[in-house]
């Protein structure tokens, strides 16, 4: 009798649990091995060996001890734990949402309902009706956004045409960092994966504030086609990923790569992740996203500085002069010299320069008892014209982000170092260079990681690694009467140097900082002031350094691109001798795919003079 009371329990668990392992292993493959299952739970194929691994670091994402790694487990532990009885925020199907929809579905188990408090708040609260994705600009001066920064809009049901998406909520995904951590600490600890990634909403007028108004970045938003169903899916899974860790890598695990796995989980199939090799930088994904036919339409959502620019840009020669002198305080808004002015010329002179000053307060700083009366002044003589309308907003660039050269270049070329013929071949996953084509890219931006330069000697049959650049970055900004910006550029790696006696692959860091002013709409002058750092056993003290300069010309437009200049340093440690330079380097655009490079430098180095010249082709990919 007490054994019949043993199996009855086990009986009826197995004819209650054998349907529904049945429903599991019917399919080709284990429920567990679903894709989707994969994508909702974030496993990826284990890199040493078989099985899989979740690039989920927070224990409370799993309902399995061993979850983490194994996804037969966290099926398992899930399924057992939505079919548990109650209610309340902490039963499973409350703390994973998307997960009991899913199941339920592929399983077919019964729809009752659950009582998440919540849950509900929160999805009332978003009342999202479409998903937007956002790409803010790139932004040089801070590391966090030197390829741009991706994050989703929820946009509520629209009324009418004037329903306030400023108001809209947002998703994104960002490195959780120390406030106390400098720019440098940021970059190495968010390349080797120092910080967690935290996933985090947020009103959309918060991030035009931060990357339109301050850190002076155009907004990208592209409506995504996804239907009701599919929204609810994304924002029942950001519920469950909400402050949940996950490990943030600068190069591949980043903002971009998180909102392709939501993008994923929404609409099955589209294997955005696929996608991603070493990296994942914002633009490219935008990239993907479109080719996946997943937008249905584009906005241009220019920053504070593009409108401010491109307001005075539409003003003569004399009316910039004019409307810089009422800014700083020379010409009173209401002095002879303006009120001269017709009253279309006058309206919009004081319009740009009250936008301009509101800028300068909101984003350089401006003291309030200076802009504040002044701005004042502005728009009270403003008032008294009518009948002229403001001041257009900036036309969408011809290009957009999404529309420039892809990142990962390869280059094969021939060329000519004194007399020693080579063929240098280059990778650089990463990202853009000044002569690169220019479309959808800063002006005079550049950013290179990783970049791989090697070269093979004919005379000798000898392969040698001529460079290899860890990071280079370089900002070319021009100078104005309203603007004053900083151009500035870094690196560091390793290069060939010449010691005198031989060439040595030596380590180096390098930096510079100057300005630069424009000579036209795609031309513009640029001087450098340089310092220079190698270390190497070679070097007679094991390490040099140099002050210098490096003044030149730049000009980029979409057919070629341009630059040539003069360099100089005096190392001043080891060898305690000058380096003089003058190069000359231009690209020719093919499309978007390919350019035609060719480069010629002469130097004075050592009392001995030298030419190197190079060719080839870069290719996008």
């Amino acid at each position: 009798m007490s054994n019949m009371l043993r199996i009855g329990p086990a009986a009826l668990w197995l004819i209650i649990s054998l349907p529904l392992q049945a429903q599991i292993q019917a399919a080709d493959k284990p429920l567990h091995l679903d894709p989707a299952w994969l994508t909702l739970i974030h496993y990826q194929p284990s890199r040493l060996g078989g099985g899989y691994t979740s690039q989920a670091d927070d224990p409370g994402f799993f309902l399995s001890e061993s979850g983490k790694t194994s996804p037969k487990a966290e099926l398992e532990a899930t399924l057992d734990a939505i079919r548990q009885p109650g209610n309340g925020n902490e039963h499973a199907r409350c703390r994973f949402p998307a997960r009991d929809a899913w199941l339920r579905k592929r399983l077919d188990l019964p729809e009752t309902a659950v009582d998440c408090p919540g849950y509900q708040e929160w999805t009332d609260t978003l009342n999202t009706e479409s998903v937007t994705l956002v790409f803010a600009a790139s932004y040089l001066n801070s590391p966090s956004s030197m390829f741009g920064h991706t994050f989703l809009r929820l946009d509520p049901p629209q009324e009418d045409e004037q329903t306030n998406l400023l108001l809209a909520n947002t998703i994104s995904y960002a490195a959780d960092a120390a406030a106390h951590d400098s720019e440098l600490l940021f970059a190495y600890r968010g390349i080797f994966g120092g910080y967690p990634g935290i996933t985090t909403v947020q009103p959309y007028y918060e991030k035009i504030r931060l990357y339109s108004d301050i850190e002076h970045r155009d907004l990208w938003e592209y409506t995504l086609n996804l239907d009701q169903q599919e929204v609810d899916f994304m924002l029942a899974h950001a519920w469950e990923i909400r402050d949940r860790n996950f490990d943030y890598y600068f190069f591949d695990e980043n903002c971009a790569y998180r909102l392709l796995a939501l993008i994923d989980i929404a609409r099955p199939g589209t294997n955005l992740l696929d996608e991603v090799s070493t990296h994942a930088i914002p633009s490219d994904t935008v990239r993907w996203v479109i080719d996946k036919d997943l937008v249905s339409k584009v906005h241009y959502r220019p920053s504070a500085a593009t409108s401010v620019a491109h307001n005075l840009s539409t003003l003569s020669s004399s009316h910039q002069t004019l409307a810089a002198a009422i800014a700083n305080g020379y010409v009173e808004p209401d002095s002879d010299e303006v009120l001269a002015l017709s009253p279309q010329e006058r309206a919009h002179v004081l319009d740009a320069t009250y936008d301009y000053v509101r800028y300068q307060s909101e984003a350089d700083s401006w003291p309030r008892e200076v802009a504040a009366p002044l701005s004042h002044s502005l728009l009270r003589e403003r008032s008294k014209i009518d009948g002229v309308a403001p001041l257009e907003e900036p036309p969408e660039p011809e290009v957009r982000d999404d529309q420039g050269h892809d990142t990962f270049r390869i280059s094969l070329g021939a060329g000519q170092l004194a007399h020693r013929e080579f063929t240098q071949l280059t990778f650089r996953p990463a990202y853009h260079d000044i002569l690169d084509p220019p479309a959808g890219y800063r002006s005079g931006a550049q950013l290179q990681f990783l970049r791989v330069d090697a070269r093979y000697y004919t005379d000798n049959d000898e392969l040698q690694l001529e460079q290899l650049t860890a990071v280079e970055i370089r900002s070319l900004s021009p100078r104005n009467a309203f603007f004053s910006p900083l151009s500035w550029q870094v690196g560091f790696g390793g290069r060939r140097t010449d010691t005198g006696e031989k060439r040595v692959l030596a380590p180096y860091l390098e930096g510079g900082a100057g300005g630069s002013w424009s000579l036209g709409q795609q031309t513009q002058a640029f001087a450098i002031a340089t310092a220079d750092l190698e270390i190497d056993d070679d070097l007679s003290r094991g390490y040099d350094a140099a002050p210098g300069a490096d003044i030149g010309l730049l000009h980029q437009n979409n057919r070629f691109s341009l630059t040539a200049g003069a360099k100089t340093k005096a190392w001043i440690v080891s060898s305690q001798h000058r380096q003089d330079q003058v190069y000359v380097k231009g690209n020719w655009h093919i499309g978007r795919e390919f350019s035609l490079f060719a480069e010629f430098t002469r130097e004075d180095h050592y009392d001995r003079y030298q030419s190197t010249w190079q060719a080839g082709l870069h290719a996008y990919f």
